[in-house]
């Protein structure tokens, strides 16, 4: 601390700053009169006033102490340091102790598991709630801590990557006019950068309360805008716990792929505006429940918590993002080469010799990639398609695959979906498709056409045409009709390559209902009941010999058939001998469909 002493003799005329205030060089400090003249004493450095020594009509000798003052360095610095402890969740415990005491983490928690340590740098942490007109500045800076969104650019295993994480505990993790500036800014890099986004979502939508905003409704915003002009252009994806609701909802539905946990209501609307729209009072537990959510399609993944959640982010990124295939998977040993071949040994078992006996296609998927690395989509819904990310042999494909379990393995509108916006996805992101087909074709029926059927499994065809990326299709069994071109990206030559194992059997339609058709007039034209059923028996007989895989392969119509045991070791073959994607600068596809 340093004194700033009187010049000369004279009587103070006027003081012009107070104790505790900053002011920069130059400043008037007071006025000293002397012999009729006006002696101004300014501040020769910026500093901060700690104490004044005089008052006007003060009579003060040459070197009397006017002011005690200290370096305004020394007091910005410590007032930036009591501004960045305010957005610390110690500084708000009883906020944080209520989001434990619901077994929920905070956001700044959160962030802290998804990123390695030391790597997160924060954009707009300083900012404060829009409501200064009604609200004094230390309770905003006390209360609302970065307006109730984080946001920041780090690295996740290794990964660049950056977030946005709405906190709950600021204004239920509202939307408000500060936090859409931050929001803008944040994805503005996003998008120069080309930075997978992991989104931590809860909230509640739009915040009314920001008196100090300009404008009337706000809706010309451009953060639901610009959020979704990522898609296609970076991987994305959202985490909803708690209450996600109105525009944290719409940006969640946006992402890649979304994970909630199991307590999570999502919904376009909350009850706020449920009731504003004369719809009924409803509690928020009411609306969009995960247990709904996850079966309709919404929710990709759901976890029991946060963390869980977390890690899942980290493994969907160490999935697709460029350069991922020699990654490992987060947190999994790497099996042994023995113990690998041993379990794709088992692939052989799997598929029973009675060719219309069931079995589970998740536990060949399970065989075929490598341990721990699957993370499978929306397994809630369509229960007649598997979509899932993996790897096989250190090598990032997405997997999508029929269930013979369900509808015998039929395709039907809800698979249709899920398999084609998966598609879209893998392709997006330049990751290898490989097809398990196992079905007797789409669904038929008068029923199966109420749902739009006609338009629901044309858009398979359309998006398996417009993507680049390889497309490895192994048939297990079924391989019918249009359904197995489907899996096929279209025909079985549209696909990089397409294979069967000795358990294949293919036709234009189930072979049953061919012979039954295609030789009606044969069988109608034996009179005996148990010759005709001989008759039909030797058909379908021929019919399957006909239609076995080492026949079709015969007749190139597939490309080989193949030990099952060796089917991993042959995807990876034929990926190793497929061309690089090409570098590019923007989006491969104008966008991945959110449905």
């Amino acid at each position: 601390m340093t004194s700033i002493v009187s010049p000369l003799l004279g009587t103070v005329v006027s003081v012009r700053v107070s104790a505790g205030e900053s002011v920069a060089r130059g400043t008037e400090l007071c006025v000293i009169e002397s012999m009729k003249m006006e002696h101004p004493v300014v501040a020769e450095d910026d500093v901060v006033v700690e104490r004044v020594m005089v008052r006007a009509g003060d009579e003060v000798t040459e070197g009397a102490t006017l002011f005690e003052v200290r370096g305004a360095e020394q007091s910005r610095l410590g007032e930036l340091r009591v501004r960045q402890s305010k957005l610390d969740d110690s500084s708000r415990p009883a906020a944080t102790a209520r989001r434990h005491d619901r077994g929920m983490r905070t956001a700044r928690e959160n962030i802290a598991d998804l990123f390695d340590d030391g790597t997160f740098v924060e954009y707009g942490g300083f900012a404060v709630a829009a409501q200064r007109r009604r609200r004094g500045i230390d309770d905003l800076i006390d209360n609302t801590p970065a307006d109730g969104l984080i946001t920041g650019i780090g690295l996740v295993d290794g990964m660049r990557c950056a977030v946005l994480a709405y906190d709950y505990t600021v204004l239920a993790g509202t939307q408000g006019f500060v936090n859409h500036r931050k929001t803008d800014r944040i994805l503005d890099v996003i998008e120069r950068e080309r930075l997978p986004v992991v989104l931590f979502a809860e909230g509640g939508g739009g915040r009314p309360g920001d008196v100090d905003a300009p404008g009337v409704a706000g809706l010309d915003v451009r953060s639901f805008a610009s959020f979704a002009r990522l898609s296609g252009l970076v991987p994305t994806i959202g985490i909803a716990t708690g209450y996600c609701f109105a525009g944290n909802a719409a940006l969640l539905g946006c992402c890649d792929v979304v994970s909630a946990t199991e307590n999570a209501n999502i919904g376009m609307a909350g009850p706020a505006m449920i009731e504003g729209g004369g719809l009924g009072v409803v509690a928020p537990t009411e609306i969009g429940p995960t247990s709904v959510q996850s079966t309709n399609g919404v929710i990709d993944v759901v976890v029991s918590n946060e963390a869980e959640a977390t890690e899942i982010a980290k493994r969907y990124l160490a999935l697709v993002v460029d350069g991922a295939a020699s990654i490992g998977p987060t947190g999994v040993v790497a099996e042994t080469e023995a113990v690998s071949r041993l379990r794709r040994t088992n692939l052989r078992d799997i598929i029973p010799e009675q060719r219309t006996r069931v079995y589970d296609m998740r536990e060949v998927v399970r065989a075929l990639v490598d341990e721990g690395s699957l993370l499978e989509l929306r397994r809630g819904f369509a229960p007649g398609a598997i979509t899932a990310f993996a790897r096989i042999d250190g090598r990032a494909v997405g997997i999508i695959a029929n269930v013979p379990a369900h509808l015998g393995g039929a395709i039907d509108s809800d698979a249709a979906d899920k398999f084609a916006r998966f598609v879209q996805l893998c392709d997006a992101h330049d990751i290898a498709i490989v097809s398990l087909c196992d079905t007797p074709g789409f669904m038929v029926g008068p029923t199966a056409e109420t749902t739009a059927q006609v338009r629901h499994f044309a858009r398979l065809f359309v998006t398996a045409a417009s993507i680049t990326v390889p497309w490895i299709t192994i048939v297990t069994r079924k391989g019918y009709g249009l359904g197995a071109q489907a899996m096929a990206a279209g025909s079985f030559h549209a696909a990089t390559t397409t294979l069967a194992w000795p358990t294949g059997e293919f036709g234009g339609m189930g072979l049953e209902g061919a012979v039954r058709l295609g030789y009606r007039k044969e069988l109608s034209a034996e009179p005996d009941a148990e010759r005709r059923a001989q008759l039909e028996e030797r058909l379908i007989a021929a019919a399957y010999e006909q239609g076995s895989a080492l026949n079709m392969a015969m007749h190139i119509e597939i490309d080989d058939v193949i030990d099952p045991a060796d089917t991993a070791g042959r995807i990876v073959a034929t990926l190793r001998a497929c061309a690089a994607p090409t570098a590019r600068v923007g989006k491969k596809r104008p966008m991945v469909d959110t449905w």
